[in-house]
């Protein structure tokens, strides 16, 4: 006598459901990274499984607060690994005393027990995991801010690389 089986289509329909009901917040904490890093109002989103390259679509460019503004393109991407990491960061960039830099880096985890280390490049710092709970509303930019803001950002990087002594 045959054993009843469950269809192998079924089985698949079931998966790709669970996974198209996912949002990119589940996602975030299946790979060990807290569910604001990222905020509200994400229109779609893509994981290459083998590679790790997440992207992330908004509508339009966002800015939304956590410690400080910070600015999101329409599209961010970045490497993500199951070990809290987000790292290779493009399109994301963070305010700091009145200037804007280039979010290059997000890690959570060991050695940074309860923290975030947001490295922008040069320089890194920790923040509390806390101020990344809950997704924050994502407000979009009116005008020309967008542009002023990746102007800011080039130009800050253009100074970063280039050092302090080569600009006096």
């Amino acid at each position: 006598m045959a054993k009843p089986t469950i269809p192998s289509t079924l089985l698949c329909l079931l998966f790709i459901s669970f996974t198209a009901s996912a949002t990119i917040h589940d996602l975030l904490v299946s790979h060990g990274l807290p569910a604001g890093l990222l905020p509200k109002g994400v229109r779609s989103f893509s994981l290459d499984e083998a590679t790790g390259l997440l992207e992330v679509s908004f509508d339009a460019p966002c800015l939304a607060r956590y410690e400080n503004m910070v600015h999101f393109d329409r599209v961010v991407k970045g490497n993500l690994s199951s070990r809290g990491e987000f790292k290779g960061v493009e399109g994301l960039s963070q305010e700091e005393l009145f200037l804007w830099f280039p979010i290059k880096k997000f890690v959570v985890g060991e050695p940074y027990e309860g923290m975030v280390l947001i490295d922008i490049g040069m320089a890194q710092k920790q923040v509390s995991v806390s101020l990344f709970e809950e997704p924050p509303e994502c407000r979009p930019i009116e005008g020309g801010v967008n542009r002023d803001v990746k102007e800011a950002v080039e130009l800050n990087a253009g100074r970063m690389e280039k050092g302090f002594e080569a600009q006096r």
